[in-house]
């Protein structure tokens, strides 16, 4: 879960605050004396911080903890740049804060009040050098925040006190706080733009020391479209053709260097240990101020205090925008128009699949192609968006409401949520803007549920999902779902395969708003019952993964229950390969099928072959009367 910025504290007796830790966001799971310590993005840092993961063994419980790795200055302060270089300098005492639990011994915890989960978590954190609970204050946000500008912090974070926490959301519930410094800089160049992004990607700046311009980072936040414009204007006079620097800087997009007059002013969290600002945003032109009487005083005295000067020469530095590269969209602008309505799209040629390159402008342009397939099982159903808004190695997360962002165009369903006790506003997919617009939020995938808001607990169709574990080969997914096919046909019920996009199988069987979802529920739970006493080796009903372990195929019948989500038909997947959820004939499914070769560059080739082998899953439906007698169940 991630925190919206906001820049006044404030005093709430529904809030709580903590110290926002300066380090690296680490997740921690425990279970059976077994230790992963990874980042956000899933990236190890068992080897790179040992000393936690040792620490993490004092934990006697089966855990998932998020926290914050930090490394301690000599005014116990947290530094970021200690932590870079603990390597170098371990010295100073590393800590893992842990201010939040996911779960404990197999059971989720994330539906808990975020006040419910602390007190769980300060039960189960021993005293420890390395781990430390995350305490917090209630209520006076002010005066935290004051002291936490006096001790040099970062800054604070204030969360609800009954929030849940929701994986990979950012949620207005959690804030950050922060303090920044603030410094005048020259401005000496700037990179080619990227993306959606006009005029420029940032501007390399820099600071004089003794009559020597020395290179200080560079930036390209804090900009709105207009502001772009206006110093993309200004800059164009003073263009020239060699660099200021003595030294070479390398940066991953074309520079553009200017004679070094301009001076703005920036804010910052911190220095690096050669003197580069972290975090620098760009706040405004000193129109007032020139390159010779600019202050640099505060970074050019920091950078030298930081480190040497032959230290700082030999760091090699990048300069650029934001992340790029060339753009397959077809679109050629922002705004996508259909009829009357039009679609703003951004960031068309953000790298979503990095070893592919393909890109967010592939995800749309795929799903227009393939629309009138698609639409049909989106029609009338709520959506479940599943956001990868970094692509497929970015955090992923769920999104239900449609909330005020939403145009008005764009129809959504208020349905009833027994969790939370609340109306949640889903979004219905029924055309192509709609199509467009959920795939610029983000969403790779699409997830509609199994029933239309005109009989929202009469499920159209039911679901066998056969997802198999680690050590489970594709032949043995493929041989289970041959035998649940047997046992349908033995019933009498007509199936639909289609591969997951992933490593499984998914079986359809039409019920034409018919039954209830228990029902349906039942009814598959008979059928996984008797392809697993036919198959008892490699496939089990078990749910929890700890009891399943890695060898078995999972037949999953709780996917038929109102409000559960899977990948739709012809949805692309969040996986390597750009995978798509593809019909099959049945006489595919045999030894010898390769998912991979179903993909966002071939199915659209295969739709014209062959038509939508799914039709019939949106059917009449069965007779679960004669199903169950034809298999005397």
């Amino acid at each position: 879960m991630l925190a919206k910025e906001t820049t006044t504290p404030f005093n709430d007796k529904d809030w709580i605050f903590e110290i926002k830790w300066d380090g690296y966001r680490a997740i921690a799971e425990i279970a059976d004396k077994s230790i992963r310590l990874y980042s956000r993005n899933g990236n190890s840092f068992a080897d790179t911080y040992p000393l936690v993961t040792k620490a993490l063994e004092a934990i006697e419980y089966d855990a998932v903890l998020d926290g914050e790795i930090v490394v301690l200055d000599d005014e116990g302060n947290p530094s970021f740049q200690l932590l870079q270089h603990y390597g170098e300098d371990p010295e100073h005492p590393m800590m893992y804060y842990v201010f939040d639990l996911l779960a404990l011994n197999g059971q989720d915890t994330t539906q808990l009040t975020l006040l419910e989960r602390k007190e769980l978590l300060e039960k189960i954190i021993p005293p420890h050098d390395t781990i430390k609970y995350a305490e917090h204050i209630a209520e006076d946000g002010v005066d935290f925040f004051r002291v936490s500008t006096e001790k040099k912090l970062e800054g604070i974070l204030a969360k609800k006190a009954s929030s849940m926490y929701f994986t990979g959301a950012r949620s207005a519930d959690w804030l950050k706080i922060k303090n920044h410094g603030s410094q005048e800089v020259i401005i000496t160049g700037f990179t080619a733009p990227s993306g959606g992004r006009k005029y420029f990607g940032a501007l390399v700046l820099a600071v004089k020391e003794k009559g020597k311009l020395l290179y200080a980072g560079h930036t390209g936040s804090g900009f709105s479209d207009a502001a772009l414009k206006e110093m993309w204007d200004r800059l164009q006079p003073l263009v020239t053709g060699s660099s200021p620097f003595n030294e070479k800087v390398k940066t991953n997009m074309p520079v553009t260097w200017v004679k070094p007059e301009l001076v703005c002013e920036v804010k910052f969290t911190e220095l690096t240990r050669d003197g580069k600002m972290r975090h620098p945003i760009f706040l405004r032109l000193r129109e007032d101020k020139t390159a010779k009487d600019a202050n640099m005083t505060t970074l050019t005295k920091a950078a030298a205090k930081k480190a040497p000067a032959k230290k700082a020469a030999a760091k090699k530095e990048t300069a650029s925008g934001s992340a790029g590269a060339k753009s397959k969209s077809t679109s050629k602008g922002e705004l996508l128009t259909f009829g009357k309505i039009e679609v703003k799209t951004t960031n068309l040629s953000k790298i979503f699949w990095p070893k592919e390159k393909y890109t967010k402008g592939d995800v749309i342009n795929y799903y227009q192609k393939i629309a009138d397939y698609i639409l049909p099982y989106m029609k009338d159903r709520p959506q479940s968006l599943l956001r990868n808004i970094n692509g497929i190695e970015g955090a992923a997360f769920f999104h239900k409401d449609a909330g005020d962002s939403a145009p008005d165009w764009v129809q959504s369903k208020p349905i009833h949520s027994e969790s939370t006790n609340k109306d949640i506003d889903y979004i219905i997919c029924n055309d192509k803007p709609t199509l467009a617009y959920l795939n610029n939020l983000g969403c790779i995938e699409l997830n509609p549920w199994h029933s239309t808001t005109r009989k929202l607990d009469h499920p159209d169709y039911m679901i066998v999902d056969i997802d198999p574990s680690e050590k489970n080969t594709f032949n043995q997914v493929i041989e289970a779902a041959n035998v649940i096919k047997e046992i349908l046909d033995k019933a009498g019920a007509e199936s639909y395969c289609k591969t997951s996009g992933a490593t499984g199988l998914h079986v359809y069987v039409p019920m034409g708003k018919k039954y209830t979802y228990d029902q349906v529920k039942d009814f598959c739970y008979i059928v996984c019952v008797m392809a697993q006493e036919q198959l008892p080796d490699f496939t089990t009903l078990e749910r929890n993964l700890k009891k399943r372990g890695n060898e078995h195929i999972y037949m999953d019948y709780l996917q038929n229950r109102r409000g559960q989500t899977i990948s739709s038909v012809y949805s692309i997947r969040p996986k390597p390969g750009a995978t798509v959820s593809t019909p099959l004939h049945w006489k595919e499914v045999k030894e010898g099928l390769t998912p991979a070769l179903f993909n966002i560059n071939t199915v659209h080739k295969r739709l014209e072959k062959e038509g939508d082998l799914f039709a019939g899953v949106l059917g009449k439906g069965v007779d679960l009367r004669k199903c169950l007698k034809n298999i005397g169940a």
